[in-house]
């Protein structure tokens, strides 16, 4: 990633995220911060509870920091929600169970016909990404003859497949991702890391992902940030493998070396958790 001559889609700066009272608050987030380039694909991997999924929660504006800032292309991150800048996939698909696939997939553009607006504000990066075609989206994920379906007739790896097209049926030029993959099993969840990258390749959005997984973030990432509780940043990798890359990637050597890379940093980073 060639973060030195590309603006930061993501700023995060000097945050602190703290929950309950004194004498029970809990810290979640300590003084981070962190930038994410435009166009690339930054995974968070860490220890249960260091924060990741906190840090995506702020910079999709669904809280606000107690100290520091986040800004997403320079303004807060509500106001670029708001403009649908911002496409967010939780861990759990979340589609309507009455509705059908294509249904669910096309429903943000329903509801959010006034984004157009909001985005025109941003000049360039907003008039560059108009909406996606939805049943493209759907054929290209391998979705397309099962649009009409409910999502109760679908596979975890179909649902999750069509939470990740309604994610990215506005063009968001950010997407934050809460382990999308988590509950899958192995194979689906290779094949659905590398429909993601062709996707991610093509539409050019900037990606924020969260993980546990080793052989996950040094696949997808352009840089793998290793985070420790209580809520810090402990180190960025930057993963310099060449694009696109296929499952037979996962047997190069170069591959292990980064696998070996974010392992000791996430053993300094579980040190780090035992001593809090």
């Amino acid at each position: 990633m060639d973060g030195a001559v590309r603006a930061a889609a993501i700023e995060v700066s000097g945050v602190r995220k703290a929950y309950g009272e004194p004498p029970s608050v809990t810290v979640a987030l300590d003084d981070v911060s962190l930038a994410v380039a435009a166009g690339s694909f930054v995974s968070l991997i860490g220890p249960s509870g260091c924060g990741k999924s906190t840090l995506l929660r702020l910079a999709a504006g669904l809280e606000a920091p107690d100290h520091g800032t986040v800004r997403v292309h320079g303004v807060a991150p509500r106001e670029a929600a708001a403009a649908k800048l911002i496409g967010l996939v939780p861990q759990s698909p979340a589609l309507l169970p009455w509705l059908s696939v294509l249904k669910n997939v096309t429903l943000p553009r329903k509801v959010n016909q006034g984004a157009g607006k909001r985005r025109a504000r941003f000049g360039d990066l907003g008039a560059g990404r108009p909406p996606a075609d939805p049943m493209d989206l759907l054929r290209r994920v391998g979705l397309g003859d099962v649009a009409h379906k409910l999502p109760a007739e679908l596979s975890g790896g179909m649902a999750q497949r069509a939470a990740i097209v309604r994610a990215l049926g506005l063009r968001p030029d950010v997407l934050l991702m809460d382990e999308p993959f988590s509950a899958l099993d192995e194979l689906t969840r290779e094949s659905l890391q590398g429909q993601l990258l062709d996707l991610w390749g093509e539409l050019k959005t900037t990606v924020l992902f969260v993980t546990h997984s080793i052989a996950e973030a040094v696949r997808m990432s352009d840089v793998v940030v290793v985070m420790g509780s209580p809520g810090r940043v402990l180190d960025s990798v930057p993963i310099g493998l060449p694009r696109p890359r296929d499952p037979g990637l996962l047997g190069d050597p170069r591959f292990h070396g980064y696998e070996d890379q974010v392992r000791v940093s996430l053993r300094h980073a579980w040190s780090a958790t035992d001593d809090a």
